[in-house]
């Protein structure tokens, strides 16, 4: 009886984690926006009340936003503003296509709308021009200097959002 029974608990162990593994998803079954959520968290991760003004995945704190110097977000209010955060500056972009419009509003999540507005990469793509991958990886300084994850970042945007694999 406990050979059988012993028997019986490693089948389930053995379908169980079948069944996880093939519940794995690859990125690029997920919708573009989905791609952006996950890029977004990777490159920005939790922020924590050292980082202030930003909170969350990297959400800077403009006036009249409900969040005070000290706070700590909940991976779920991270998580939802980043999204409403994304969608605004989706929207911003929508009038060229949801490839464009997600992309751009990827960078301006980054980089704000400004910049994004003023940039090479946002000339091209309104002209039709999508030949934009060495203009998109040049998002990849701070304080006037090459950064190395950044450019990883851009990188990764491309690829996932923008190119056809």
């Amino acid at each position: 009886m406990r050979k059988i029974m012993m028997l019986f608990v490693a089948l389930l162990t053995l379908v169980a984690a079948t069944s996880a593994a093939h519940a794995k998803r690859s990125i690029m079954e997920l919708s573009l926006f989905e791609r952006a959520v996950l890029i977004i968290k990777k490159f920005e991760t939790l922020h924590k009340p050292k980082h202030w003004p930003y909170v969350g995945y990297g959400h800077c704190v403009q006036p009249g936003d409900p969040y005070r110097r000290g706070c700590q977000l909940t991976e779920r209010q991270a998580d939802a503003l980043l999204r409403k955060d994304l969608r605004k500056f989706v929207s911003l972009y929508k009038h060229m296509g949801e490839k464009n419009a997600i992309l751009l509003g990827t960078l301006a999540y980054n980089i704000g709308p400004g910049a994004v507005n003023k940039s090479s990469v946002y000339r091209k793509l309104k002209r039709g021009d999508t030949n934009i991958y060495k203009e998109y990886t040049s998002h990849c300084h701070y304080k006037g200097k090459f950064h190395r994850q950044l450019h990883q970042r851009r990188q990764t945007e491309y690829k996932l959002l923008f190119s056809n694999l």
